[in-house]
């Protein structure tokens, strides 16, 4: 095991926890009192170039579009694993159905798994004979429809061998280097220059895995000396792992030059238990260990394709767990050494930093531990960095695997001196689920400031039962179990007085936004909230996939300052249950709302391409942009919407901003005068993540991008109730029954779209949406699945086609969302041609989903030039 030098005892300047004063008291009382878990960072140690490849996923991806093409970009795993060609094993995920896609959002490589071909989980054997034609008609495959680019797709033979197909290594042994050799070759046969990835089984096992390096160093393969994988593979998927890797990763670099062979590149191509996945805290350290090591990792597929290895809400939507994936995609320049207190322990604070020189920015991703961090830094070298530094910390926490998450709160801010290269800084604990980027640039401009707002939690077991019961979610003890905060939820809310109620203290009068983090097991549910024993409202909660597969729903309620008792109930007080209130409830948020959603993103939350570069003067940073410089942010969106994205900039002459959202061209705005000036654009947005990318003339200086929900602006959107447009073939209008807990608009929706060519929903536009560029909602449900699988739930995305008459035709898709009657929006690009040319949605070669209604909105609605800062 490598050596740690031990933290530095003492440090001459401190980021303080009494600067934490946007946190909730409690919060912050805990974080002083609590003995601080101590990192150390090295900005002086380099440990090489950012490889940025710890969150593939294995299936990450389903179909064209799922699980969101922005959401993807943001997090930008380098490679993904998926299927083979044409498989049977999952009914989607084929590696080239998704290719284009991943590719245009930065990944590097597509892992295909060779033996998914096959129906059954484990593989049936059918012979080596049988599984060589196979393997022939995919490499074909791959080679013919990608000529251009083949060579980024590279081929796993066999998947865990040491349990599928070659348990037995004592009397399987000959048989699977054989086998080895022979679909190696067919795959070379075809493809000359093909990678090949290996033997990827399903634990690190030394001694196979020194036999077969031995016996294929030694073997000649397709015309070379040896039978050796191009790409090293195994599997790290149990929560010891997380103490394990670092040895498996050193024995086997030994074992390589012991041998003689390599170094060759690695792939941990699955990793990581139900438990981590989406949770911040967890994802850290799993993070760190392939950070540091500069390997490949792929997450691994325990729920179903196509949502990011439990990082996706819905489509486009980022939970917590994203918003770590994008901050690690985010890193730049070189990592730098970090000495955590416990380096190989499973949950316990771990860390990742990394130098950029050229922008002047040093980053921690820190997390996995419950108490407060104090990351003691060095190396702080003054020609980078100057004598005063502003250091911000912002906090991404878990928010249910279904739960929305927006823009990461800054929870502590300052300007601090720098003495001798060296700086303490302090980071909140108190939430073991959370992790925390603190970026540290020279000071320039205003001071930085937090702006979290307000917000307590309260856990559901610790609140007052009637008729309902805990249940342990004990997810140390079985990793398996899917995340829950505290490792206990409440159920059994299944008689008609059941009740959970708990107490809450706000500081002052206003509105309050609870988050409520819920299962609602395959359907709609619906609980009644009580405020201080007053009905407010009836909580109307979407479908998960179970029990403990959580998401959350948020309502906002009007609480004046000081105690209340908030109360969610399965009965409105009528005695009798609601619809679907059977829920297991988890935790609650509750945050004071401060005004519509708002998020400023300045200089350093900007990807940078084309030569793009940050300046740091005496207004602040910015980008410099000009020529093909680019700088890219990736905004959210809490719902559908107008919203308005202001530039502010300040420019050196007159010029056009060239800025698309979501690969969209925003026309119109322009830089008008020399000096400080803004633009401002007013966009629809879909709710969850936009790729808002950004050029200007030469020396531009583009100091923000601050985007603010404008819902003012919704009144021009077109609404169609789908019961009330016209209908043709077997498309049907479907009563929900007062059983149902259905949130179908108006209590009816449209099933049996599609199937056929005359399966039709059609509506008008309105006056006034003449030729040009607009957003298509449909609010759809679809719960078409393939339950063959023994775990993955295999989830089936269905499409609507929609027309327009006299125009183009665009294909939408709609991925699984748990229920026939739960209803989601998805947000499609429309460009229409025509002057009033009538919209038809259907899909003449399979099912469509249901549908509740549909909006159509123009994508730009107003341009600014003008706009205040």
């Amino acid at each position: 095991m490598p050596r740690h030098r031990l933290a530095r005892p003492a440090l001459a300047s401190a980021l303080s926890v009494a600067t934490l004063a946007a946190l909730a008291p409690a919060t912050a009382a805990s974080a002083s009192a609590a003995a601080p878990d101590v990192v150390a960072v090295d900005f002086s140690q380099r440990t090489g170039p950012v490889y940025g490849g710890a969150t593939g996923g294995l299936y990450a991806l389903s179909d064209p579009g799922v699980p969101g093409d922005s959401l993807l970009a943001g997090a930008r795993p380098r490679t993904v694993a998926q299927k083979a060609p044409d498989g049977e094993q999952h009914p989607n995920g084929d590696a080239l159905a998704v290719a284009d896609g991943f590719f245009a959002a930065g990944g590097e490589e597509v892992v295909i798994y060779m033996q998914d071909v096959y129906s059954r989980w484990p593989y049936q054997e059918l012979g080596i004979d049988d599984y060589l034609a196979k393997v022939e008609t995919m490499v074909r495959k791959v080679v013919e429809e990608r000529p251009k680019d083949n060579d980024r797709f590279v081929w796993v033979p066999f998947n865990e061998p040491d349990w599928i197909w070659y348990e037995d290594w004592a009397t399987e042994k000959e048989r699977f280097f054989a086998d080895w050799k022979a679909v190696y070759e067919r795959i070379r046969s075809i493809d000359p220059k093909a990678r090949i990835v290996g033997p990827n089984e399903a634990f690190y096992r030394p001694e196979r895995l020194r036999d077969f390096l031995t016996w294929a160093k030694d073997t000649p393969c397709a015309g070379q000396d040896h039978c050796l994988p191009d790409i090293m593979a195994w599997h790290e998927l149990q929560r010891e792992r997380l103490a394990e890797y670092r040895g498996h990763y050193e024995h086997y670099r030994a074992m390589e030059r012991e041998l003689g062979i390599g170094p060759l590149p690695i792939n941990i191509d699955e990793y990581g238990n139900r438990r981590d996945m989406s949770v911040p805290g967890q994802m850290i350290q799993w993070i760190s260990l392939f950070e540091d090591t500069k390997v490949d990792a792929d997450m691994a597929y325990w729920t179903y394709a196509g949502n990011l290895g439990d990082h996706a809400v819905r489509t486009r939507q980022a939970n917590g767990g994203w918003w770590l994936l994008k901050w690690y995609a985010d890193l730049t320049g070189q990592t730098v050494k970090t000495t955590p207190p416990r380096l190989n322990e499973a949950d316990t604070v771990q860390a990742v930093a990394a130098i950029d020189e050229p922008a002047r920015r040093g980053t921690i991703l820190v997390g996995g531990g419950a108490a407060p961090v104090r990351l003691d830094l060095s190396g702080l070298d003054r020609r980078v960095f100057g004598d005063r530094v502003d250091v911000v910390v912002s906090k991404t926490t878990w928010t249910g695997y279904e739960g929305d998450a927006v823009e990461p709160p800054v929870v502590a801010a300052t300007r601090a001196k720098v003495s001798g290269g060296e700086l303490r800084v302090d980071v909140p604990g108190g939430d073991v689920m959370a992790a925390y980027r603190v970026t540290v640039v020279p000071a320039s401009g205003p001071a930085p400031a937090a702006n979290a707002p307000w917000s307590v939690s309260v856990e559901a077991e610790s609140a007052t039962l009637t008729s309902a019961r805990v249940f342990d979610q004990d997810t140390t003890a079985d990793p398996q179990l899917y995340a829950t905060s505290g490792k206990r939820d409440v159920g059994g809310m299944n008689q008609d007085d059941s009740a959970v109620t708990f107490s809450v203290t706000v500081p002052r009068d206003g509105r309050y936004r609870l988050g409520i983090y819920q299962g609602t097991n395959k359907a709609p549910g619906r609980h009644a909230l009580f405020v201080d024993g007053r009905l407010d409202q009836i909580v109307q909660y979407p479908a998960d996939l179970g029990w403990t597969y959580r998401g959350r729903t948020d309502v906002e309620i009007e609480l004046s300052a000081g105690a209340h008792e908030l109360s969610l109930r399965t009965s409105a007080g009528d005695g009798t249950r609601l619809p679907g209130s059977d829920v297991t409830l988890d935790k609650f948020d509750l945050t004071e709302v401060t005004g519509p959603h708002r998020a400023v993103h300045g200089a350093d939350e900007a990807r940078l391409s084309g030569g793009a570069k940050i300046t740091r003067g005496g207004k602040g940073p910015a980008v410099v942009l000009g020529g093909t410089a680019r700088a890219t942010y990736f905004v959210a969106a809490r719902e559908d919407g107008y919203h308005d994205l202001t530039f502010a900039y300040h420019a050196a002459g007159r010029g056009d901003l060239r800025v698309t959202v979501d690969g969209r061209q925003v026309p119109g705005l322009r830089v008008t005068r020399p000096g400080e000036g803004a633009s401002r654009a007013r966009i629809y947005l879909p709710a969850g993540i936009s790729k808002v990318e950004v050029g200007g003339p030469g020396g531009l200086e583009l100091r923000t991008l601050t985007t603010a929900r404008a819902a003012q602006a919704d009144e021009t959107v077109h609404a169609v109730e789908a019961e009330q447009a016209r209908l043709a073939g077997t498309a049907t209008v479907v009563t929900v029954p007062p059983t149902s807990a259905s949130n179908a608009s108006r209590g009816a929706y449209v099933g049996d779209l599609g199937g056929g060519p005359g399966n039709t929903l059609a509506f008008d536009r309105p006056g006034g949406f003449g030729p040009g560029e607009y957003v298509l909602v449909v609010h759809y449900a679809n719960a078409d699945r393939n339950t063959g699988h023994p775990y993955n739930t295999d989830v089936i995305s269905r499409y609507l086609d929609i027309t327009e008459d006299g125009g183009a035709t665009v294909r939408g898709v709609f991925r699984h969302n748990y229920a026939w009657d739960g209803f989601w929006s998805q947000a499609t690009p429309l460009t229409l041609t025509t002057m009033q040319g009538g919209l038809v949605l259907g899909n003449a070669d399979g099912p469509g989903p249901n549908v509740d209604r549909v909006e159509l909105a123009r994508f730009v609605a107003e341009v600014d030039n003008s706009a205040r800062r």
